[in-house]
């Protein structure tokens, strides 16, 4: 799966699973730019980066601010012309439960993930390769199985996979893909360390996977690659569950791991 000369757009692609993402798409030739609130986490990025690749830029900008991601659309634009694919990741997490929940945590979460999501595509959207562009949502089970001290993660993927989907249908006609990965327990991510913080709760989740493992974030890259890929043309509009077949458990999966 070559990406020579294609241009790749990885909101929050500066840190696990979406840097990997962004990594992967740089590996396999194409034009890499990646976003992040951080302008720390995007000088590290590129750091690495930049041994893979020659044609990378990065930008800090926040996802819920529309200025700053229309000026780093339009950067990208400048520089190499329209966008093949976008991946959309940028996310935000703490464990909570819903009655100590404050009003502004739940804001934050939904604001970064699911108006982030529409920002960006929105933002990019004028500027996508119809036909032919790709469009990446990462999604959670949270989405469809109801989550213990994740009310506002359930909310807002919830949120997200309904996105992917109607712009699915709206943009399709254009030549446009719009999917979603759902990521399984992956290990060495953000959120497995604030899910699976000790060494017993890491071995729940663990053992509450059919595969009997942790994912890696190469997977969720590679699942992102194929989704952008000619082998995946005619695919549109599907939540991609890439999670060793631990969303088969339902709700049941989720109250284990986190007991």
């Amino acid at each position: 799966m070559k990406f020579t000369d294609h241009v790749v757009l990885v909101a929050g692609g500066t840190t696990g699973i979406n840097f990997a993402v962004a990594k992967a798409f740089a590996v396999e030739g194409a034009k890499v730019c990646v976003l992040s609130r951080s302008q720390t986490n995007v000088d590290t990025a590129l750091e690495e980066l930049t041994r893979v690749s020659a044609s990378v830029m990065g930008r800090a900008a926040d996802v819920r601010d529309t200025i700053q991601v229309s000026e780093a659309v339009a950067q990208v634009v400048s520089a190499w012309g329209d966008i093949d694919i976008l991946v959309s990741g940028a996310a935000g997490n703490f464990v909570s439960p819903l009655s100590a929940m404050s009003s502004n945590g739940f804001k934050t979460v939904v604001d970064i993930d699911l108006l982030g999501s529409f920002n960006v595509m929105g933002a990019v959207y004028p500027h996508l390769k119809k036909p032919g562009a790709s469009i990446v949502n990462i999604s959670a089970p949270q989405s469809q199985l109801p989550t213990p001290a994740q009310a506002h993660v359930c909310a807002a993927k919830a949120g997200i996979d309904q996105l992917t989907r109607t712009a699915a249908m709206e943009w399709g006609p254009e030549g446009i893909r719009v999917n979603a990965i759902s990521p399984g327990p992956i290990d060495d991510t953000e959120g497995m360390k604030r899910l699976g913080p000790t060494e017993e709760s890491r071995k729940k989740w663990e053992q509450s996977v059919p595969l009997r493992r942790y994912g890696s974030k190469d997977e969720i890259a590679d699942a992102a690659k194929w989704l952008c890929s000619p082998q995946a043309s005619y695919i549109s509009g599907v939540i991609l569950p890439v999670d060793g077949g631990w969303s088969l458990g339902g709700s049941s999966a989720m109250t284990t791991a986190l007991s």
